[in-house]
């Protein structure tokens, strides 16, 4: 099985030795995603809902660059730094998976990368 290495402009470069996702047959692995701006490079951090926000279009872009879309979507991964912030960001997060939501973990952390509040990875699969 090959490996292929996906990257779209539209969501912010790495910000080190790793790839925004890699896809390996029908199954893409998208790399965590922080609300930055992929333009300006800027944090998007003036609430919580925003950030989440920010999280979720990034992966949107990602996904697509690859030919996949949310409803590909089987896992999702959310890191928060805290844990009284989770009914706002499920509340964002959830406006992305209208039907058949994926599986998913969150656990907080005690810092993330550029000390922002949410960072979201996700599993996807076309069958």
């Amino acid at each position: 099985m090959s490996k292929q290495i996906i990257f779209s402009e539209e969501a912010p470069a790495p910000i080190g030795p790793y790839s925004q996702a890699v896809k390996a047959g029908n199954t893409l692995y998208v790399s965590g995603q922080i609300p930055l701006d992929a333009a300006s490079g800027e944090l998007i951090n003036e609430n919580i809902t925003e950030e989440t926000h920010a999280v979720m279009k990034n992966l949107e872009a990602v996904l697509r660059a690859a030919g996949f879309g949310f409803e590909d979507v089987v896992k999702c991964t959310i890191f928060i730094k805290d844990m009284g912030q989770f009914g706002t960001i499920n509340e964002a997060y959830g406006q992305y998976f209208k039907s058949n939501p994926p599986a998913r973990e969150t656990v907080e952390v005690s810092r993330l990368p550029k000390d922002v509040n949410v960072e979201i990875s996700c599993i996807a699969v076309k069958a």
